[in-house]
């Protein structure tokens, strides 16, 4: 059976190198923390490749909006400030193009939250690949590790559509009723200005890039906790409760949406709902961090357990999205 994407890091790269003591957190988060002259930086890095994280097809300003959201919402879930980045893109030939079209959809949002490349590299290969690091300071920064037993759980915005909007880019399907899911599978928005509001407030944060379920259970397995979902209060768009039956399975098991898990004590509600309306995001708790291993379960209105279709997406099992 092949490793998983985190028992691959876990065996073959975790504590990789030397020892360093302006690390504060390495491996295993959404972004590494690390201290520069009293100041703490979150540092990640993420990958996209043609016909796995995008489609071939996919509008090449899209490609170039999606590559800096989905590192951005590393750093949101972290808390952090966009501040750098640096690009490392493979092409199989030069289109100028589509390199105009995907450079106007990467510098629109670069704009937007105050970022710079600042270097990077290019190369030639079979296959387009783009990879961004991406950097920024961050004040009390949030992590994952930190929910407890009687924490609430909450998502952001809507989480599903993504995924739906792949199945429809898929399927060929381009009207006026599917546009809002199509949207989002191809321009996610990072939810950087919630999780600044979050910090010293939620104590555990993931941001959804592998499905509901499955990030839930990155949360917990680095807490040490387990968590109950309730399926009737996953939020489900219009756009997506329109798909019918299939519209909590991509809630709780589609990727890509990169909306903000995160856990709170339960006292907390007020002043986490007043947060995010200042940070103009909608937020809802969907269930309950409980003391246990590392698992999540999926129950229905009546309590009983519900079984989800797949828990997300893994890189080596075959399980795509």
């Amino acid at each position: 059976m092949s490793l998983s994407e985190f028992a691959l890091i876990e065996r073959f790269f975790t504590g990789l190198g030397a020892e360093r003591g302006d690390v504060t957190l390495g491996c295993g988060d959404d972004a590494a923390l690390v201290e520069v002259g009293g100041t703490t930086l979150a540092l990640a890095v993420d990958t996209m490749i043609e016909d796995v994280h995008f489609p071939a097809d996919a509008p090449p300003a899209s490609i170039g909006h999606k590559l800096l959201a989905v590192n951005l919402s590393d750093l949101a879930a972290m808390g952090a400030e966009p501040a750098w980045a640096l690009l490392a893109l493979t092409l199989p030939a030069v289109d100028e193009n589509w390199l105009t079209a995907m450079r106007g959809g990467l510098d629109a949002l670069a704009r937007t939250h105050g970022l710079a490349l600042i270097g990077g590299d290019t190369t030639r290969g079979e296959r387009l690949t783009a990879s961004l690091f991406v950097g920024g300071p961050v004040d009390n920064p949030l992590r994952r590790d930190g929910a407890r037993p009687g924490d609430v759980l909450w998502v952001s915005g809507w989480p599903g559509e993504a995924a739906a909007g792949l199945a429809c880019w898929q399927a060929g399907e381009r009207g006026d009723d599917v546009a809002p899911l199509i949207e989002r599978l191809h321009r996610p928005t990072p939810r950087i200005a919630l999780g600044r509001a979050l910090r010293g407030l939620a104590t555990a944060a993931v941001d959804v890039s592998d499905g509901l379920l499955a990030d839930a259970a990155h949360l917990c397995e680095r807490s040490g906790v387990a968590a109950t979902v309730r399926g009737a209060d996953v939020p489900l768009s219009p756009a997506l409760a329109a798909r019918g039956g299939a519209a909590l399975d991509y809630a709780l098991s589609g990727g890509d949406d990169y909306e903000l898990l995160f856990t709170a004590p339960a006292d907390a509600g007020e002043a986490v709902r007043r947060r995010a309306v200042d940070a103009g995001v909608a937020v809802t708790p969907i269930g309950a961090i409980t003391a246990g291993a590392a698992a999540v379960t999926v129950v229905g209105a009546d309590g009983a357990p519900l079984v989800a279709g797949r828990t997300g997406y893994r890189h080596f099992d075959g399980n795509g999205k």
